[in-house]
């Protein structure tokens, strides 16, 4: 959306809870028994939020009809008349493509709203669309309770249609007021996301938002609801609008770093990508990113909507480096998502499961450093991400070795942390057993709630993964081993 200033169900990654290794715990059971003074930690609102991977994001106004990104603010609402929207499929589609939650744009920048609003006239109240009585917030809403989604909600700061922007506190009242509509009358939103959009009103004024007051209206009207922008304070822009995460990305970051939502510096962009490892708050990041060039509908794009293999990419640059990916798909005149746009969807999750569908570490035997207890059998635990294996308390590095009664060969290696109690792990590398010696192949830096590393094929019986440092002590909920479509990578490390 250019502010300058969306896990797969049911995937097969293997559980470390349940190899039977020394020092196997639960999240719970060992929350209060950390001698030192915590590393950040999320909450289970932010927790739920990152394990969730994959969100959509809805953009639908005027801009529709006019074939612009931005509207002016000057669009009759009389241009407003998708004729057959249906926010079912929209729902529907989402949820068949492994989305867990979407977000719609119930205002943007043109000040157009998608509900009919008490507070302007410039809202779907005045269109033609079901002759002025129709809500597409209410529409949305529904249809995302109903295919069993949560729903999240866009409202833009900045409007170009309202005279009172850039009035001060006038603007600002004006502001709360349509929060407070979408927040009482719609149901549990999960998400309320903002972003730092502040251009010019009328006069070339500039309105200076009132950010605690808005998240303070959150926090009272939907305490459960994650609250987005650049600056959070609950997840955090990923810096760019390509859906890439940094190759190394803390959750944690440093709330003075980026202290309101529109912080414009150079530096920014990068510092919201990669995170920092000594920030004193869990922030996760998300990655937001169209389907198709622009963020709303328009023709000429219609052949240029993103293949499935391109929506896999931008999976392992986002998922696969500890984000979450909000994926963008804009209906078109007729309030629908295009076929093209369902197609590649469809596509994207086919990919998934295809990937992900055999660990072929299952059935290892495997043994951990600081221990020695005999192999243990590997086993799949599908549905437990907080049981995990951990180092002793005081260490800050360890390993994990995985024998198979054959040789493997497998291109994509997964590997989770225990994120309910931090993100520790600085760095890692991966090792193969090869002619009486390990053997580096793969290696990588942070790892967080998701970390998926593509290489060329390497066939193995025996494969170690080191962890090199870690800011606390190291615990790891998944490794897994998968074998996907023959492609060239490159040499094997988390950048490619």
């Amino acid at each position: 959306m250019d502010r300058r200033r969306f896990l797969l169900a049911g995937s097969a990654a293997a559980s470390l809870g349940a190899l039977g290794l020394p020092r196997l715990v639960r999240a719970d059971a060992a929350a209060t028994a950390t001698p030192t003074a915590p590393r950040p930690r999320p909450t289970v609102q932010q927790l739920r939020w990152q394990r969730e991977e994959l969100a959509m994001f809805v953009h639908l106004t005027v801009n529709t009809f006019t074939d612009k990104e931005w509207g002016d603010g000057a669009e009759s609402p009389s241009i407003f008349n998708p004729r057959k929207l249906d926010a079912g499929q929209w729902a529907r589609a989402a949820k068949q493509a492994g989305f867990r939650s979407m977000i719609l744009t119930a205002k943007h920048h043109d000040g157009f709203c998608l509900w009919p609003t008490a507070t302007t006239a410039h809202s779907v109240k005045n269109s033609p669309w079901k002759d002025g009585h129709g809500d597409v917030v209410r529409e949305y809403t529904d249809a995302c309770r109903a295919e069993g989604l949560g729903a999240g909600l866009y409202l833009s700061p900045w409007d170009r249609n309202a005279k009172v922007y850039g009035s001060g506190e006038a603007y600002n009242d004006f502001y709360i007021a349509q929060l407070t509509e979408l927040l009482t009358h719609y149901g549990r939103i999960v998400e309320v996301w903002f972003d730092g959009a502040n251009g010019e009103g009328p006069d070339g004024r500039r309105q200076a938002y009132d950010w605690p007051r808005i998240h303070a209206t959150v926090r009272r009207l939907q305490p459960d609801a994650i609250i987005y922008s650049d600056a959070g304070p609950d997840v955090r822009w990923v810096g760019n609008e390509k859906g890439v995460a940094g190759s190394t990305c803390w959750t944690s970051i440093d709330p003075a770093s980026v202290p309101y939502a529109g912080y414009d510096r150079p530096w920014v962009g990068e510092l919201l990508g990669h995170g920092d490892p000594h920030g004193s708050v869990w922030r996760p990041t998300e990655a937001d990113v169209s389907i198709r060039p622009g963020w709303f509908w328009h023709p000429a794009e219609n052949d240029k909507v993103r293949t499935a293999d391109d929506l896999l990419d931008l999976y392992f640059s986002s998922v696969g480096r500890n984000g979450k990916l909000t994926l963008s798909l804009p209906p078109n005149r007729d309030g629908l998502f295009d076929a093209t746009d369902i197609a590649s969807l469809q596509g994207f999750a086919a990919k998934r499961t295809a990937l992900f569908a055999s660990d072929l570490l299952q059935g290892a035997r495997v043994r951990a450093s600081g221990s020695d207890a005999p192999h243990l059998p590997a086993k799949v635990l599908e549905a437990d991400p907080d049981t995990y294996w951990s180092a002793p308390p005081n260490a800050r590095d360890g390993w994990l070795e995985f024998e198979l009664p054959q040789e493997i060969e497998f291109d994509t290696l997964e590997l989770g942390e225990a994120i309910a109690l931090g993100q520790n792990i600085a760095n890692y590398r991966v090792e193969l057993w090869d002619q009486g010696a390990w053997r580096q192949f793969a290696w990588g830096t942070t790892i967080g709630n998701r970390k998926l590393a593509r290489f060329d094929p390497v066939r193995a019986g025996k494969l170690r993964v080191a962890l090199e440092f870690g800011y606390g002590t190291p615990r790891l909920a998944r490794v897994a081993a998968y074998r996907g479509p023959d492609r060239r990578y490159g040499p094997g490390h988390d950048e490619k």
